[in-house]
């Protein structure tokens, strides 16, 4: 005998799944820039003939800075038309940049004080993000201040290079307080944001790779700029 069952899939649980599906893709996106990082940054650091090259000239480490900031502004910008594998390798190329970078976090704080940071990290992220994902609230708002603080955040960021006495201890931990809350509330809105690219009936699209990928890079710059304001703050150095 056959049975068949009457219940109908109703349109917003299909909705609902297929968001889920790309946020899942964009969070393994993001993860896997991080691994990235973090891998490249640890191999570096494990180089002093590598350390002592990227960070004792100084040209070419401000030529990998501004490879970084080249990668993120033809990513945002050219997205649409640029193919998913061109927006994945320019999205792994970053992330490794990235490591490269931040390399010198292993020279400076201790390897304890790191994976506990990261993990702190991991724990705030996930609560932001999935905030971010829930709320019916438009984080909009909230956004718009975080970003005043981010420009406000660089200019002092560089000014401080040129003239380091600026950057005191209490400076460096007003730093690392603003960075937090900035970084906390672009993850909860970036997570809002990223939910709403999602199309239906984009799932398995070139569109919806390359969506995926955009998010991911917003999310990971927020999660590593997370990770430095909290090692800025509670970090224990060498």
């Amino acid at each position: 005998m056959e049975y068949r069952s009457n219940a109908r899939i109703e349109p917003r649980s299909i909705e609902m799944s297929e968001i889920a599906r790309f946020m899942s893709r964009v969070y393994g996106w993001m993860m896997l820039g991080i691994a990235m990082s973090g891998l490249v940054a640890w191999q570096v650091s494990s180089s002093p003939a590598l350390v002592e090259t990227i960070f004792t000239n100084r040209g070419l480490f401000w030529m990998l800075v501004i490879l970084q900031f080249g990668a993120v502004i033809v990513l945002s910008a050219a997205i649409n038309r640029l193919s998913a594998l061109a927006a994945g390798f320019i999205y792994f190329a970053y992330a490794a940049l990235t490591g490269v970078t931040l390399s010198s976090i292993f020279l400076v704080y201790a390897q304890d004080s790191l994976l506990s940071m990261f993990l702190l990290t991991g724990f705030a992220f996930a609560g932001l993000s999935a905030f971010g994902f829930v709320t019916k609230k438009d984080l909009g708002p909230i956004a718009s201040f975080c970003m005043m603080g981010l420009f406000g955040l660089i200019g002092f960021s560089v000014l401080s290079m040129f003239f380091p006495s600026l950057m005191s201890s209490g400076a460096s931990m007003a730093a690392g307080v603003i960075g937090v809350l900035i970084f906390s509330g672009l993850t909860a809105y970036d997570t809002q944001k990223i939910k709403s690219l999602h199309r239906p009936g984009f799932a398995g699209t070139e569109s919806d790779r390359k969506l995926a990928i955009y998010g991911a890079l917003a999310l990971y710059l927020d999660f590593i700029n997370l990770f430095l304001s909290l090692l800025r703050l509670f970090g224990r150095r060498r």
